[in-house]
């Protein structure tokens, strides 16, 4: 705290008697202190506070948020921050996040009361982004010091860092510079100050080398003073950026004091589809997909599909060893009967090895031939549309041709002692569901064909649809991601070919569709097909899968088995995006990688708890060593604690959550005759009880707020990593197979062509809708439970 800011605390003991904190802790000395789990976040409008308050939303934590440029805000007094229940003392708020360390006008009462409130009930307190000044324990950025661009930048973990709130990381905290040309991050690098006021202290958690010097700057830092503890964070971000994403749980996870609702975890799940089918092939001459609906009328089926063979089978299983990671297999095993038909034999090498191999992986079904199971598909146009009987109405594959497709592939599966979980299912396309423009709802069909196979998982294409949703009455979806790693490509010359057909301008020679949305971006120029793939295309997707990774994100990853095959394209970005992580992150960290129906039920949870955050029907605090939550009967609880908690059961006590990054934590209910959940503390982790301190209720006038700090076009407005990242931007997705279709060389919107082919009333190309409804990524706001 300042000088300034001390002097009107100093004041604000004048008027105790008004009814503010001091009346709150008149029982202090007997009674122990209520302390509420809920975050309040003050925000400017800035994207700092913005990206905290999107983490605690993200987690399941819930916050309180008061935008300071909101004329109708509440006033920040005693009042607002503490009261009493039941003659015992009680915090509102566990945690503060500021937008900088003091965002009011100079002498402001409403600093006065925070500053008062958090040393006398022990609240910490975040500066979002701020200058580095004597305020916070730090010299101005000069002398030495560096205020400036932090793009490409390196940070680094300090000793006390990863001993503490960032203990689950390596070390290396690398600033993303996604564009040389747009400015995306900024900040103060400063040391700390020589000489502080008695009893404070400045511990730098984050730094890195301030430039010119071998000394290093605080990035992030703990500052302890007048009976308070700040997190100065001197430099600003959104809540996209790599350096915040590897922080952020560190962030909350220190303003809470490790004790707190909801959780975060880094998943990353690869879903390989069309396992024993053969794939159409990219044609680098026509620029288009034989076989697809995306090619001039006329040009007949690719005489070379792709389809993985023996030796890709072995490889598969020898890189999950190398690697440490599972991968699910999506199969068709009509497409193994079909390559056997088609080669007069009556085995399939490809069959035998991966059923023998079946342990390494995990078995979906992707049903028996993947048929289309939307809408009867007219495929004379491009797009395509659905066909319509003489009424008008839609005409829908039948309920017969859907109950079949994924029961035959069931059978199928049985008959060679294959062991697969028949709750879990992806329809070929995720077709039956809606695939706007053209279909606006799912097929009517679908719904019972997947109750009547007692599927309760059915995927979706998480570039029409993110959010999980229900089908039916029983069976919900399990939202996936399309990878830039194209289903038509077995080489890295044939994705890179098809890169550049999507991602150049017309007068560069590609199809020009990355020019038809305001939102979505081009590559300068063409890449080489010979060095593309490994120079460019597999580092950025692996930077935004691994973006993904990094946002507390279950949903899983598709890619298809001609990824797999010939030049096995998919395996270098798979190995970025787990070598990058790894090298990132400590073992107590490790990524996360769960089966369908467990992203499933984990997706379900989630929408339980924030319906009743949302509702208000969630009260959680903390009374000592004890933490009590309420919510309504049938919704489990998610919480972080301390390593020691155990839950307090009717009779004894029961291990609570999983170790992760440092912490426990989990979903829990209440035990038997119990109506809430009570969870015990370790002693040795207990935040420290609270003095009383001084404050004031006073009611005053919101003043506006204060000056911002420097702010960069490419942190207020985030910037992509690449012309494939739509996770920050409206644009639609152009992955073959998933959101708006790509048409072939000399193939334009309305014009005829003939491909697809109807068969038991579904058709089975690899036709694409568009995006249902895009969501702007806009990295300066912030929602509120």
């Amino acid at each position: 705290m300042g000088r300034a800011t001390r002097r009107v605390a100093a004041c604000a003991a004048a008027v105790l008697l008004a009814g503010g904190l001091q009346s709150s802790l008149a029982h202090g000395a007997t009674t122990a202190p209520r302390i509420d789990l809920t975050v309040l976040v003050i925000s400017d409008g800035g994207p700092a506070s913005a990206a905290i308050a999107a983490e605690l939303k993200s987690q399941g934590t819930p916050y309180k948020l008061v935008d300071l440029n909101d004329t109708g805000r509440p006033v920040i007094n005693a009042a607002f921050l503490s009261d009493s229940l039941n003659g015992q003392p009680r915090g509102k708020f566990q945690g503060i996040v500021l937008p900088n360390d003091n965002p009011f006008e100079a002498g402001s009462a409403e600093m006065a009361a925070i500053a008062a409130y958090e040393a006398a009930f022990g609240v910490r307190q975040v500066d979002a982004y701020t200058y580095a000044r004597p305020e916070v324990g730090l010299n101005y950025a000069a002398n030495p010091g560096y205020m400036g661009s932090l793009d490409g930048f390196e940070g680094q973990v300090s000793a006390a860092g990863l001993a503490g709130p960032f203990g689950y990381l390596k070390g290396s905290v690398p600033f993303e510079d996604n564009d040389p040309a747009i400015g995306e991050s900024y900040g103060f690098l400063a040391t700390p100050l020589t000489t502080l006021p008695a009893g404070a202290s400045f511990t730098p958690l984050v730094e890195t080398t301030i430039p010119g010097t071998t000394t290093k700057g605080s990035l992030v830092g703990e500052y302890t003073h007048d009976g308070r503890k700040e997190l100065v964070v001197t430099f600003v971000y959104n809540q996209y950026q790599q350096q915040y994403r590897l922080l952020a749980r560190g962030i909350v996870d220190w303003i809470t004091q490790g004790v707190h609702l909801g959780y975060d975890r880094n998943y990353f799940a690869a879903h390989v589809d069309d396992v024993f089918l053969a794939d159409d092939r990219w044609d680098t001459v026509l620029k288009c997909t034989p076989g697809d609906v995306t090619c001039p009328p006329g040009t007949p089926e690719t005489a070379n599909p792709i389809r993985m063979t023996v030796a890709d089978a072995q490889y598969a299983k020898q890189w999950q060893t190398a690697n440490n990671f599972t991968m699910d297999m999506v199969f068709n095993g009509g497409g193994s009967e079909d390559w056997k038909a088609d080669h007069s034999v009556t085995t399939d090498p490809v069959v035998d090895q991966m059923v023998a191999d079946q342990n390494s992986y995990r078995w979906i079904n992707h049903t028996y031939t993947h048929p289309y199971l939307g809408c009867l598909q007219d495929v004379s146009v491009v797009p395509w549309k659905c066909t319509k009987d003489t009424a008008g109405n839609t005409v829908w594959v039948d309920q017969a041709t859907i109950t079949s497709q994924v029961k035959n592939n069931i059978d199928w599966a049985a008959a060679r002692n294959l062991h697969i979980d028949k709750t879990e299912l992806v329809t070929g396309e995720h077709s039956g569901l809606l695939t706007a423009p053209q279909e606006t709802s799912d097929n009517p069909y679908l719904a019972p064909s997947l109750v009547a196979n007692g599927v309760k998982w059915t995927a979706s294409d998480a570039s029409r649809e993110s959010a999980q949703r229900a089908v039916g009455s029983s069976v919900l979806t399990v939202p996936r991601y399309p990878m830039n790693v194209f289903y038509n490509a077995a080489t890295a010359k044939e994705e890179t070919d098809e890169y550049n057909w999507i991602y150049t301008s017309v007068a560069n020679g590609g199809s020009g569709v990355c020019e038809n949305n305001a939102n979505s971006t081009c590559l300068p120029t063409p890449l080489d097909v010979n060095t593309g793939y490994q120079s460019y295309i597999v580092p950025l997707e692996a930077r935004i899968d691994l973006g993904h990774v990094l946002s507390n994100d279950p949903r899983p990853h598709f890619i298809h088995q001609s990824n797999l095959s010939e030049d096995r394209i998919v395996y270098p970005v798979l190995e970025k995006v787990l070598s990058t992580y790894r090298a990132l992150h400590a073992d107590n960290a490790p990524i996360v990688n769960l089966a369908q129906k467990d992203i499933g039920a984990e997706f379900q949870r989630r929408a339980a708890w924030n319906t009743a955050l949302a509702a208000g029907q969630v009260s959680a605090y903390r009374v000592g060593d004890t933490v009590t939550v309420n919510a309504p009967a049938g919704v489990q609880v998610q919480a972080t604690m301390p390593t020691g908690t155990t839950q307090k059961l009717a009779i004894g006590s029961a291990a609570f959550g999983t170790a992760y990054a440092g912490t426990l934590s989990g979903w829990v209910k209440p035990g038997a005759l119990q109506s809430n959940v009570q969870l015990k503390l370790a002693a040795a982790v207990t935040p420290a009880a609270p003095a009383a301190a001084p404050n004031t209720a006073k009611t005053l006038t919101a003043p506006a707020p204060a000056d911002k700090k420097v702010v960069p076009q490419g942190t207020a407005d985030a910037v992509p990593a690449g012309p494939s990242d739509t996770a920050r931007t409206d644009a639609p997705t152009l992955v073959p197979g998933s959101g708006v279709p790509v048409p072939g060389k000399g193939v334009t919107a309305g014009k005829s062509s003939t491909k697809g082919t109807a068969k038991n009333g579904a058709q089975n190309g690899k036709a694409s809708g568009g995006k249902a409804d895009p969501t702007k990524k806009t990295a300066g706001q912030s929602g509120t439970r």
